[in-house]
């Protein structure tokens, strides 16, 4: 359960899944990029990746920081898209080409530092402390919560697009997800 908290709290990669759901857009490679990402940090947490961070208090402060910058930038970002009242075009003249899609979600895959805190470091100690076969199972459940979770969102968020062609409900969701941004930036600033 802890890990699938962990996966499923809504951050950069995953309202960037939920935008592309609603577009309809790539979905099956976002999807796959994404699970498969998570599931390789998820096994190099399991492996002692995120023992090895948390030892080395440089290593760790510098991903804290840049995990909280990035999240600040992001919910920045978000917060300006709801004060504009910005919101994506669900028609097909909007579409985004496969590359920028799977470029964009590399980045917020791999150049998000605070991915690596969750997957790496938190789901790794969490795995570790079940023991030698133990945490390897734990990590595969991690892993396959990942991949039921984003192509749950990828594919369930298409039920959403009636509700955002309204241009009140980009602005309700780049609200919350500028809060939970700041929020989670704040928490780890905290820590």
């Amino acid at each position: 359960m802890s890990s699938l908290v962990l996966i499923v709290a809504i951050g950069a990669q995953n309202s960037f899944v939920l935008r592309q759901g609603i577009r309809r857009e790539h979905l099956l490679p976002i999807a796959l990029i994404c699970a498969f990402s998570d599931a390789l940090l998820i096994g190099l947490g399991v492996a002692g990746l995120g023992v090895l961070i948390q030892q080395n208090a440089l290593l760790l402060g510098v991903t804290q920081y840049a995990g909280a910058g990035f999240l600040l930038i992001y919910g920045a970002l978000a917060g300006r898209r709801a004060w504009q009242g910005e919101q994506l075009a669900l028609e097909p003249n909007g579409r985004v080409s496969l590359a920028s899609a799977l470029a964009a979600c590399l980045g917020f895959t791999f150049l998000n530092p605070h991915v690596y805190l969750d997957t790496v470091v938190l789901l790794g100690a969490l795995a570790n402390q079940r023991g030698n076969m133990g945490r390897w199972f734990f990590g595969a459940g991690a892993a396959f919560s990942s991949f039921v979770w984003f192509f749950g969102l990828a594919y369930g968020a298409r039920f959403l697009t009636p509700l955002f062609r309204k241009p009140m409900a980009w602005r309700v969701l780049d609200t919350c997800i500028a809060l939970i941004m700041l929020g989670l930036a704040t928490s780890l600033l905290l820590q």
